[in-house]
C-alpha cells in the first residue's frame, strides 16, 4: 500500500500509546479485551481525545475476546474489544455488540526470511510442517519456525472457515503458541525464519514482512479471511464518555483513521 510522507506522519502521531496523554486529564475510559486491532484503537482514542480533551481512553493489553465479556458482563469494565461474535447466551444476558472495523487477516514473516509471497498452497504446507525451510519456496537458507494461535483464538477461528484448505488443516506439532496477537508479532518480529497470524494493520510493515498469499495483499479485494472488532457494553451502564466515544465512532473522522490503518469501518 502507497502512502504519502504526510499520511505516514499522521499514522505515527496518532498510533501513539494512549498512556502518552496526561493521566490526569479528567475521565478515562478504560477498553479492556482483544488484541486484535489494539493499534487501531488506541490511535481513535488519540483521535477522539483532540476534540474531547477532558476524556482519555486507555486501551490496556489483550486479555481477550473472552476476558471483555466477563469483565463486562460482571460490571467490572464498561467497555469491552471483542473479535468474535456474541453467542445467543452472551446477547440473552444483556450484552449489546457494536461492529467498529472490518481487520483483514495477515501472514506475516520475519525479514531475513527472504520471501513475500506464498502461494495458498505453500502457505498450507508450510503450516502442516512439511515445507521446513524457506529456501524451499524461494527464500533464504534458514529454517521455518511456526507460530500459531490457540484454536479458539478469533484470526485462527476465521482462517478455518475462510481460508482454503484450513478448515481441517493439522498445524505442525513442531510450532510455538502465542497467546495474544502482540506475542505473535513480537516472536516473528525476534525469532529468525519465524512466520505467523494476526489482523493486519499498516504498522506491521516497519517490524515484520507482510505476505502476499496466493497474489493477494491483506488490503487487496477477494483478499479470503478478515475478523470484525466490535465493542461490547451493557445498555444504560456504558456512561456519558462511552456514548461520546460510540458517537465518535460514525464520524468521517473515525473513518480516516480506520482506513489509515488499513481497516474497513463498519457503518452502524
Amino acid at each position: 500500500m502507497r502512502k504519502t510522507i504526510g499520511a505516514v506522519f499522521v499514522l505515527i502521531a496518532l498510533c501513539v500509546s494512549s498512556s502518552a496523554i496526561r493521566a490526569g486529564d479528567g475521565i478515562e475510559l478504560q477498553i479492556v479485551g482483544t488484541g486484535d486491532g489494539i493499534d487501531l484503537l488506541r490511535a481513535l482514542g488519540n483521535d477522539f481525545h483532540r476534540t474531547h480533551q477532558s476524556i482519555r481512553v486507555d486501551i490496556p493489553p489483550s486479555i481477550g475476546s473472552g476476558g471483555a465479556i466477563a469483565a463486562v458482563g460482571a460490571g467490572k469494565a464498561s467497555v469491552g474489544r471483542v473479535a468474535r461474535a456474541l453467542t445467543s447466551s452472551e446477547v440473552a444476558s444483556g450484552l449489546i455488540y457494536r461492529p467498529v472495523a472490518i481487520l483483514p487477516s495477515a501472514f506475516f514473516v520475519h525479514p531475513g526470511a527472504g520471501v513475500s509471497a506464498l502461494s495458498m498452497g505453500q502457505l498450507r504446507d508450510i503450516y502442516a510442517g512439511g515445507i521446513t525451510n524457506w529456501s524451499e519456496v524461494g527464500g533464504a537458507n534458514v529454517r521455518i519456525r511456526v507460530v500459531r494461535r490457540e484454536e479458539s483464538d478469533s484470526t485462527l477461528t476465521v482462517l478455518r472457515q475462510m481460508m482454503p484448505g484450513w478448515r481441517d488443516l493439522k498445524i505442525t506439532e513442531l510450532s510455538k503458541t502465542a497467546t495474544t496477537t502482540q506475542e505473535a508479532i513480537e516472536t516473528v518480529r525476534d525469532v529468525a525464519g519465524a512466520v505467523g497470524f494476526g489482523p493486519y494493520s499498516a504498522n506491521l510493515d516497519p517490524d515484520v514482512k507482510v505476505l502476499r498469499i496466493g497474489g493477494l495483499h491483506p488490503l487487496d479485494p477477494g483478499y479470503p479471511s478478515h475478523v470484525e472488532l466490535a465493542l461490547i457494553y451493557r445498555e444504560g451502564a456504558i456512561g456519558p464518555a462511552g456514548s461520546e466515544f460510540m458517537t465518535y465512532l460514525a464520524s468521517e473522522n473515525a473513518g480516516r483513521v480506520m482506513s489509515l490503518l488499513g481497516s474497513v469501518p463498519v457503518s452502524k
